[in-house]
């Protein structure tokens, strides 16, 4: 069970949070506007592209690549491909991973470096793989990094990584999945892009990425109580669940995605993604099976001391927009209601943008998977 005595309880949460989660989830606007800046010194603001690329390549440790990936793919409409070279390696060590380049891969193509460490070696020999090869090359990773030495002119171009400043008290070492950490590494991403005509992220859209964030962060920070909190109320709702993560668009696809990696990494929580409408039938078996939901054949007088809770399942639709048209919503929750399955719905503020739409579900998931790390079980 879900230990909710903390959750309102916003200085028991401080206390709780030894490794900034909370500061790192409410930070991600203004790392957001501090990657814009940086982004603008490298000159990506200036640059005047001679025609698209072929494909887009994305690589870098941990999962913000992948999502990163996810979101270049959504935010571009299909209009060009995009590729996450995933890494190998005899341990999941930055420094035992390595990357190799797709055969395919040619001057055609534009290759992006994500790392908030710099000093993979796997990623330095990606990109003087790409050297050879004519790919252009664009890192984003900290000043001075081995892999902004690979990536600076005429190989390439680094954009050096946002961050804020050192706050006593705090660690240092934010854990692979930190909150927050996906806009520092993607916004300059976004904003060349939008140079090369492949998504709508010019700077008033970058702004008001930046405000969204902010604004899920003024709503699910500790001090607003779990009646007024969405993040609160869904890691309430989420405690001693099998969360099915479901959904229907790109976008939401994207978030569903991170949310599982979250929800595994910081509270080690399991989760389930599928997209709508396959999720009707590859969960199927999951709400039927030994975590359906009540069966109404539950022996009231048996004694439940010390017997642990019952993980049980629960779908949590998310959406970028209100399902509108052609959509698996209603027969997701029809599915849910003759298996006695709870839902949860995570939605995006009615007329988003993309961009702000993907920032305010992440957003949300993040500050729900934190207070699940925090709140541990009593």
């Amino acid at each position: 069970m879900l230990d909710d005595s903390l959750l309102d309880h916003a200085e028991a949460l401080a206390a709780a949070d030894r490794g900034g989660l909370l500061r790192g989830a409410a930070e991600a606007g203004a790392l957001t506007r501090t990657a814009v800046r940086h982004a603008t010194e490298a000159g990506l603001a200036e640059l005047r592209p001679d025609g698209r690329p072929r494909a887009l390549l994305v690589a870098g440790p941990g999962p913000v690549a992948g999502c990163a990936a996810d979101l270049l793919g959504a935010f571009s409409s299909g209009s060009v491909p995009v590729s996450l070279i995933r890494p190998a390696g005899r341990s999941a060590e930055p420094s035992d991973l390595r990357w190799t380049l797709p055969g395919w891969a040619g001057p055609l193509d534009l290759l992006f470096l994500l790392t908030k460490n710099g000093a993979e070696p796997g990623l330095t020999a990606l990109a003087d793989q790409a050297y050879r090869r004519g790919c252009t090359v664009v890192a984003v990773s900290p000043a001075g990094s081995d892999v902004a030495e690979a990536a600076s002119p005429p190989r390439g171009l680094n954009v050096p990584l946002a961050t804020l400043p050192f706050e006593p008290g705090v660690p240092d070492e934010r854990p692979i999945a930190a909150p927050g950490e996906l806009w520092t590494l993607l916004t300059p991403l976004l904003m060349l892009t939008d140079r090369l005509g492949l998504g709508h992220a010019p700077p008033d859209a970058l702004e008001s990425l930046a405000d969204r964030l902010d604004k899920v962060a003024e709503r699910c920070g500790p001090a607003i109580p779990t009646y007024d909190n969405p993040a609160k109320t869904l890691a309430v709702e989420l405690a001693d669940s099998l969360p099915l993560l479901w959904s229907e668009t790109p976008i939401a696809d994207a978030a569903a995605r991170h949310f599982a990696t979250m929800l595994g990494a910081l509270p080690g929580r399991p989760a389930l993604h599928s997209p709508l409408p396959e999720a009707l039938t590859v969960h199927q078996a999951v709400l039927t099976g030994m975590f359906a939901g009540a069966t109404g054949e539950d022996d009231i007088f048996r004694d439940r001391v010390d017997e642990p809770q019952a993980l049980r399942a629960r779908i949590v639709l998310l959406h970028e927009q209100p399902p509108t048209g052609v959509t698996a919503a209603p027969a997701a929750r029809s599915l849910a209601h003759r298996h006695e399955a709870a839902v949860s719905e995570l939605e995006a503020s009615e007329g988003s943008r993309p961009l702000d739409a993907a920032a305010e579900l992440i957003a949300t998931a993040d500050f729900t998977a934190v207070y699940l790390a925090l709140t541990p079980s009593p």
